[in-house]
């Protein structure tokens, strides 16, 4: 039996990675099957399996655990920025600009008070910002405090995990106790809520079409492309049935006449630019006998030359004859304006001839089986570049050494940029949604169990000797913030609380408050897009403030 005590207790490259698996294997099954009433504490049992298995003796190679703790944050913090990049900077249009300040406040009142907790009670700060990202539930931010104060001072301190591992079951629950009392606070009724983002629904932008009869004079004799110099709004005009019956697609110059049945597509229409134009009607325009070769259809562009492209580079009214209409990208339905940028995966709805839609479909790619491979080629070479721009040394006034971005902060910051402008220069970005998935749970896997081996050790001793008071400084960072700019937002800032509960959730980047959120309604997705809005640049902010704080204040 002695090669069994060996292969749990014994040492070498084998039983590491025998160690490494049985603790990442565990925890995922416990974090499938340990819910209580559909919360879990998801991937961080990998942390608490690995901190388990090392308090009873079981150890890493020194090597295998700093390669596995460097590579899993970097695999990790890569795949978030690819995610994240593309909506990165448009976040802070269309109202996202007042949600990524509220987001951005609740980050630094966190890192404020955990400041204050450390010069008021003395805790070594290192260890407060384990407890202040075990209380935010926030992974990058931990792996960046734990690389910096590698980078610092040269070897790792376990309280930092430990201080993450203590707050975190609480943070989850804190999280979602925050909502509860802002909800109770506010006396707010669901089903009121609901009424009011009816209401609002309304006024927001949202890619339609309309089917209008020109009656207006002002119209007679004006060309399409001019038509949104009338109406000061962006449109398309994608059919006309003339006043002779004829119904075809137009161009740029094609004349319009009183009388004409146009179908525009815009994201900008209202009462009064149907008034202006004329008056809107119904029509079965795939009825229509002497039109029943037109089809509406869409295309996904799987092939390479396009990614980086402009619609109006590719000139597919003068190659095909046909009207791009709309197109949906990560789940969000956009404008076809020309000078809309083009990235694999992109999927366009167009108008135009059945066999004219089919050569172009042809020419686009449209084989989805493409998009399953992933493209390592741009993994790897951001990697590079991220590893390198985060060894860079950066002199700060007032710091007695160079400060450093570290593995974490580099490659997000350069996966995130060349998510959001690697198409400009046709890098081809893109990455399936299970590709992208694998590759993030592969490399949170390895950073948490290495973590949790390297804390394991000191953890309950730790624990026993005073530690437990940590999780009571958890609980202020989590809900004090929370419960200031939630309060704020509602009662100054009108948001409605679904959208604050999206808010407080991507916030946190947590995953099991988005889910309790978007449970809360079935009939809109507010939760769901205030978290996606908010969370690119708050996960920025997690991974920059977890470096800042071990840097200025050691």
């Amino acid at each position: 039996m002695n090669w069994l005590h060996e292969l749990f207790f014994g040492s070498g490259i084998a039983h590491s990675i025998f160690v490494l698996a049985m603790a990442i294997g565990v925890g995922i099954f416990l974090a499938e099957k340990l819910k209580i009433k559909g919360i879990t504490l998801g991937i961080t049992w990998i942390l608490f399996c690995a901190i388990a298995c090392s308090h009873f003796g079981m150890t890493l190679d020194p090597i295998v655990e700093s390669f596995a703790k460097d590579l899993g944050l970097i695999l990790f913090v890569y795949s978030i920025g690819l995610q994240v990049g593309p909506g990165f900077f448009s976040s802070f249009g269309k109202g996202g600009l007042k949600l990524n300040i509220m987001s951005a406040a609740i980050v630094i009142l966190g890192c404020i008070i955990a400041w204050a907790i450390h010069w008021l009670s003395g805790e070594d700060m290192a260890t407060m910002t384990g407890v202040l990202f075990g209380a935010v539930t926030n992974t990058p931010g931990l792996g960046a405090a734990e690389q910096a104060y590698q980078d610092v001072m040269g070897t790792s301190n376990p309280n930092i995990a430990s201080g993450y591992a203590m707050a975190y079951p609480l943070g989850v629950v804190g999280i979602l106790v925050s909502m509860m009392l802002i909800k109770l606070f506010f006396n707010i009724k669901l089903d009121k809520e609901e009424e009011r983002v009816h209401a609002e629904k309304g006024e927001e932008k949202q890619v339609e079409h309309y089917d209008l009869e020109l009656t207006n004079p002002q119209v007679e004799g004006i060309r399409v492309r001019d038509l949104s110099l009338l109406t000061h709004v962006t449109l398309l005009v994608s059919r006309i049935l003339d006043v002779n019956g004829n119904e075809y697609m137009p161009d740029a110059d094609t004349v319009l006449h009183v009388g004409d049945k146009v179908r525009i597509v815009t994201e900008s229409v209202n009462e009064k630019t149907v008034k202006l134009l004329g008056q809107e009607i119904a029509i079965q325009w795939e009825e229509k006998e002497k039109n029943i070769h037109l089809v509406n259809q869409h295309i996904v562009v799987t092939k390479p030359k396009l990614n980086g492209k402009k619609i109006s580079d590719l000139k597919v009214r003068e190659a095909f004859n046909i009207t791009i209409t709309r197109i949906r990208r990560a789940g969000i339905e956009l404008l076809a304006t020309p000078d809309f940028i083009l990235q694999l995966g992109d999927r366009l709805t167009v108008v135009g001839e059945k066999e004219a839609v089919e050569k172009m479909a042809a020419s686009f790619g449209n084989n989805t089986k493409k998009l399953d491979a992933p493209n390592l080629a741009s993994i790897f070479f951001g990697i590079v570049l991220g590893v390198s721009l985060g060894a860079l040394p950066i002199m700060l006034p007032g710091l007695s050494h160079p400060f450093k971005l570290g593995i974490a902060g580099g490659t997000l910051i350069v996966a995130i940029l060349i998510g959001a402008f690697g198409t400009r220069y046709h890098l081809v970005t893109y990455t399936t949604t299970s590709a992208n998935l694998m590759i993030r749970e592969i490399g949170i896997s390895l950073f948490l169990a290495a973590v949790g081996f390297g804390a394991g050790k000191t953890f309950v001793p730790t624990l026993l000797d005073g530690g437990y008071i940590w999780i009571g400084y958890g609980i202020i960072i989590t809900l004090l913030p929370l419960l200031l700019i939630g309060f704020c937002a509602r009662k100054w800032g009108k948001l409605d609380y679904f959208s604050l509960m999206g808010l407080i959730a991507g916030s946190t980047t947590d995953p099991p408050a988005l889910a309790y959120a978007t449970a809360q309604s079935s009939l809109n997705d507010r939760a769901a897009v205030a978290y996606s809005t908010v969370y690119p640049f708050t996960m920025f902010l997690r991974v920059l403030t977890g470096q800042l704080l071990i840097v200025l204040f050691l």
